[in-house]
C-alpha cells in the first residue's frame, strides 16, 4: 500500500469541501504550513498528527496510510473527487 500522509491529508480536505485556509486555522498553524505537509515538503509531528485525526474524526491507522479501512475510504474519497472534477469540466464547457 503506498498511501502517504500528505495525499490523505489532502483528500480529507478537499473531501469535505475545507479550503486550506479555514483548516490551517482551524487546526492552529499557518496555511504555508499546512501546504507543506499537503505537498510531502515537511514531516509533521506527532502533536500534529493527533490534532488531525481529532479534527477529520479519523484514527492515526487511517491517517498515516495503515489500515485498510483507511485504503478503502481513501479510494472513496479519490473516485469522489474524480467525479466531482468531471462534473466542474462538465458545467464549464457548459457555460461556454
Amino acid at each position: 500500500m503506498d498511501l502517504k500522509f500528505p495525499d490523505i491529508l489532502t483528500a480529507l480536505r478537499s473531501e469535505r469541501g475545507i479550503s486550506q485556509r479555514r483548516a490551517a486555522s482551524d487546526l492552529g498553524i499557518s496555511q504555508a504550513l499546512l501546504s507543506h505537509y499537503e505537498n510531502g515538503i515537511r514531516e509533521p509531528r506527532l502533536d500534529f498528527v493527533v490534532r488531525v485525526c481529532d479534527y477529520y474524526n479519523v484514527s492515526a491507522d487511517y491517517m498515516l496510510g495503515r489500515s485498510f479501512d483507511g485504503y478503502q475510504e481513501f479510494k472513496k474519497l479519490v473516485g469522489r473527487l474524480t467525479e466531482l472534477s468531471a462534473e466542474a469540466n462538465r458545467l464549464i464547457e457548459e457555460i461556454r
